[in-house]
């Protein structure tokens, strides 16, 4: 029997067994289609960018690994996402940070333009890709004490107030190129190591600076603003000035979307359990899944039960259209197009898992007061063959399915990374 009728055979008895629960696999393929995660390009060089090649990573911001191979510049990063995109089922964004510009000359971050970034929309419109933006807040000389929208002078605020407006601006400028608004999410990694004197100063400046930041108001038809919290970061241990309630309580007065990053809370603490509150109060959210281990490390995505939660809270909230979903992370010990494809399938196959729950038969075991007929099946989903399911997925996207992934990968080292020194 070949793979493909193997694969086949499997879904079909797959599909039975969810059906006798009332889950329809055909409808969880359908939704899981219009399932587009936004990639981030900073895997694909360490976070190192293109506005001044070999600079030092500040911010908190840390990199570990040496593995070769990393891109160099931006045709080789589009080239390694090329290669990302073709072993992923459906049709996926990219996230750029702004020191991704294409420019043969120097440009001061806040002088940065839509044109500085033409070679992206260019690519984008060529693979139906849409575009995700950031300002980069750090890894800069007026970033060198740690802070910047919040920070004492008034002329280093200027400054990253002016990147922020530029930023947006370009948002804006992808939103109109390809059709499909950009997310343009504002993480600044302001801080302090020990326990300050004063909490409240550093954060009503940063109300002052982000009010600036949005004085103008751009359609949401091509420009999403989004703010990021953080618990706490390296070299801002005691205090950071954008934190969860701040940003929270921002971005509900000003109707913008919040941004959870799995990776920027306690180790013990899920973002699984805020989707469901914050979408009663919240237009919308931005997720970036992460993976932190003991601390903020930016870790691949897997499997993991606490990936598994998040997806069954994006899918049970009903509001998928109003979550926005990209990756965050970036590790350079292994393979940087293995990583970034690992942590995408995996969010892609948690997410149909979620699909292929029984939500209404949990929920009527749970409103009838039944609570060991819901923990009962809530077990057994724990091994129905949502694996047989997202095989057939790949097969029919044709993508590789299983460990043919890994061929793919290694083929693509040999041909292209490791050329690069």
């Amino acid at each position: 029997m070949s793979s493909e009728i193997q694969i086949r055979t499997a879904y079909e008895i797959a599909k039975e067994r969810y059906a006798s629960l009332g889950v329809n696999t055909e409808e969880a393929l359908i939704a899981l289609d219009q399932v587009a995660i936004s990639l981030h390009c900073w895997q694909g060089d360490d976070v190192g960018g293109f506005e001044n090649p070999g600079g030092e990573l500040t911010g908190g911001i840390a990199a570990t690994g040496n593995y070769p191979g990393k891109a160099r510049n931006a045709s080789e990063l589009r080239r390694d996402l090329d290669q990302v995109y073709r072993l992923l089922p459906g049709s996926h964004r990219l996230n750029l940070h702004a020191i991704y510009l294409d420019s043969v000359n120097k440009v001061a971050r806040n002088r940065i333009e839509p044109r500085h970034f033409t070679s992206w929309v260019d690519w984008a419109k060529a693979n139906g890709h849409g575009l995700d933006f950031n300002p980069t807040c750090f890894s800069h000389p007026m970033a060198a004490d740690g802070f910047t929208l919040s920070h004492r002078d008034p002329g280093v605020r200027k400054f990253w107030i002016e990147h922020c407006i530029a930023s947006r601006k370009i948002g804006e400028f992808f939103g109109r190129e390809l059709g499909t608004p950009a997310v343009t999410n504002i993480w600044i990694p302001d801080g302090y190591k020990d326990t300050p004197a004063d909490r409240g100063a550093p954060r009503a400046r940063l109300m002052e600076s982000l009010d600036a930041v949005l004085a103008e108001k751009i359609d949401p038809r091509f420009n999403l603003d989004a703010v990021e919290p953080k618990l706490f970061g390296l070299g801002s241990e005691s205090y950071v000035t954008g934190s969860m309630e701040f940003y929270l309580a921002y971005a509900m007065q000003r109707r913008i979307l919040l941004t959870l990053d799995s990776g920027h809370f306690h180790p013990t603490e899920s973002i699984a359990d805020k989707i469901s509150a914050l979408m009663l109060f919240l237009d919308g959210l931005l997720l970036h899944v992460s993976r932190g281990v003991r601390w903020d490390s930016d870790h691949v995505v897997t499997y993991t039960d606490d990936l598994q939660s998040i997806a069954r809270e994006i899918v049970r909230s009903g509001a998928l259209e109003r979550i926005h979903i990209g990756l965050d992370y970036f590790d350079a010990s292994l393979n940087r197009t293995a990583a970034w494809t690992i942590g995408a399938r995996n969010t892609l196959r948690a997410l149909l898992t979620a699909m292929l729950e029984p939500v209404e038969v949990l929920s009527k075991y749970e409103s009838e007061g039944d609570y060991a007929s819901r923990l009962v099946l809530q077990e057994e989903l724990k091994i129905l063959p949502a694996g047989a399911v997202w095989d057939f997925y790949c097969t029919r996207k044709n993508v590789p399915v299983g460990m043919d992934v890994l061929a793919e990968i290694k083929a693509y080292e040999q041909r292209e990374l490791s050329g690069r020194g």
